[in-house]
């Protein structure tokens, strides 16, 4: 005999007594009935979700701790300085008046105690924010929102160049600020303010290259660590490069336009006169290495548009 359940006709028909009331009120989708903030509130809701991301914030603590730790050794130099300018102040007076005004570092030769800070970085930031989209698909969404292909990527720049600000631009600002108020900083008002100038337009060089070149690197993959790997191989291996062929090569100097890593930190040099990153920069003009450093921007930038016109998103 089978043990199959019989439904109990009596269950049914009162159960298709109560469905027959049922009605379907409305078809399709409803229209959206909310504000509507266009393409700038897009652009800037991306940028500074990706800021966030890009610095752990709304994540998990691993995801803070890198960031965090980066920034922190970025400025560590300049709080060292500016507490010996103060611990020490009268030594340094007296230093400075037997003519030995070099113990403190130049506001330019501050990111030779930064680079490396900078350097990684910057290698971490780009592919987190680029690499993670289009892997996890969330560029195809992206873009099924007021945003496109460009704009998308004017946003991500935006929240990356403010990122890496954070090192690139706040610490010799601490340093300048901290210097003026003890008394060893420019002379006058307006003296400070032509430092100031100088200082976030050194900042701003410093951080537009390393975003390019980062962008350019993480929109050849979707694993951020080989982005990663790639954007410090280049930027060590440039200067090795660009060190060889120039000092040990004997080629002309102006092949240093090759240094990728170290060519904007001489531009930083050249922005507040004073020094030079290497003495093999010393023989190349001004205007060589702005020309160097625009075209190396540009290009790299020109780049990530072209990779990002030829990527099938699915949205």
């Amino acid at each position: 005999m089978s043990d199959a359940i019989v439904p109990d006709p009596v269950a049914v028909g009162s159960a298709s007594r109560e469905s027959a009331g049922a009605r379907i009120l409305d078809r399709g989708y409803r229209r959206y009935d909310g504000e509507r903030r266009g393409l700038r509130a897009a652009v800037k809701s991306l940028a500074v979700q990706t800021m966030q991301r890009s610095l752990g914030i709304r994540r998990s603590f691993w995801a803070k701790v890198f960031p965090a730790l980066a920034v922190v050794i970025a400025y560590v130099p300049a709080i060292v300085f500016v507490g010996l300018s103060v611990l020490l102040k009268d030594q340094l007076d007296q230093a400075i008046l037997r003519g030995n005004r070099e113990i403190l570092p130049t506001y330019g030769a501050y990111y030779g105690f930064v680079w490396a800070a900078i350097l990684v970085f910057v290698a971490f930031v780009a592919p987190e924010v680029l690499c993670t989209d289009r892997r996890n698909g969330l560029l195809g969404l992206y873009l099924a929102s007021p945003l496109n292909r460009d704009t998308y990527l004017v946003a991500k720049a935006l929240a990356v160049t403010g990122a890496i600000s954070l090192v690139t631009l706040g610490p010799p600002l601490l340093y300048l600020i901290g210097l003026t108020l003890n008394g060893r900083g420019p002379d006058g008002f307006d003296g400070f303010l032509l430092m100031l100038g100088r200082t976030l337009l050194a900042g701003v060089c410093v951080a537009l290259l390393h975003v390019s070149l980062s962008f350019a690197v993480a929109s050849t993959t979707t694993r951020r660590a080989a982005a990663s790997a790639a954007i410090i191989m280049i930027l060590l291996s440039s200067s090795i490069f660009a060190e060889v062929v120039v000092n040990s090569g004997g080629l002309s100097q102006n092949f240093l336009v090759f240094d990728i890593l170290f060519l904007p930190f001489e531009l930083v040099y050249r922005i507040f006169g004073t020094g030079h990153v290497d003495r093999s920069f010393a023989a190349m003009s001004t205007w060589t290495i702005v020309a160097a450093y625009a075209a190396w921007t540009l290009a790299f930038a020109a780049f990530v548009r072209y990779r990002y016109q030829k990527i099938d998103v699915t949205r």
